[in-house]
């Protein structure tokens, strides 16, 4: 991002900040510079995981996409909505409060096509999304999946922890699936918790 007013930095780093005295999950530095770049030419954006609407703010002031954006928990959607209106970005942002999975279908039903999807909902529902994420996406289109290593344990050789068991067992399923799908052409970079960008080629 470049050339941000000074109000604009100082909003998003008391997101940021917020988030951190919180415990909110939020997207890395490295992550979301990548992120950024990768959705330059984006027109028509959907991102699963809202949470206090960092990446969409960071996403929306680093190109001229709408934003469709989906967040289960409804305290944070309201911050998120508070945080896109200091912002000034409201008018470029769809708030959905739901469940990804039932809202993902609804989408695919309502035969809504994106350029460039942020997939940042909880890990262990990514390979369930998979098939309405590739039929929401445009061909072209670009997908970009966030903290697919989840701690380094989806590359690990080791013992996982139960209670992250099955979320290991699923990234693990998405990233073979991705990489294995002649549809996508997928990088996946070992940069802080990993991430994928896979553009949709037919």
């Amino acid at each position: 991002m470049e050339n941000l007013s000074e109000k604009t930095t100082a909003i998003l780093d008391e997101i940021r900040g917020h988030a951190g005295e919180n415990y909110i999950p939020i997207i890395r530095e490295k992550t979301l510079q990548s992120l950024t770049q990768a959705c330059k030419n984006a027109s028509n954006i959907l991102e699963i995981g809202t949470a206090t609407g960092y990446s969409a703010s960071c996403m929306l002031l680093s190109c001229d996409a709408f934003v469709t954006t989906i967040e289960k928990d409804p305290v944070r959607a309201t911050q998120a909505a508070q945080n896109f209106n200091k912002l000034n970005l409201s008018h470029r942002v769809r708030l959905i409060t739901g469940d990804a999975a039932q809202e993902l279908k609804a989408l695919t039903v309502q035969g809504e096509r994106f350029d460039f999807i942020f997939l940042d909902g909880p890990k262990g529902q990514y390979e369930h999304y998979y098939d309405d994420l590739k039929t929401l996406l445009r061909r072209g289109g670009i997908l970009f999946a966030d903290n697919v290593f989840l701690h380094g344990m989806v590359k690990s050789d080791g013992t996982i922890p139960h209670k992250h068991r099955s979320m290991v067992v699923n990234l693990r399923k998405f990233l073979k699936r991705l990489q294995s799908d002649s549809d996508f052409q997928t990088q996946i970079f070992d940069i802080e918790d990993g991430f994928t960008i896979s553009k949709k080629l037919k």
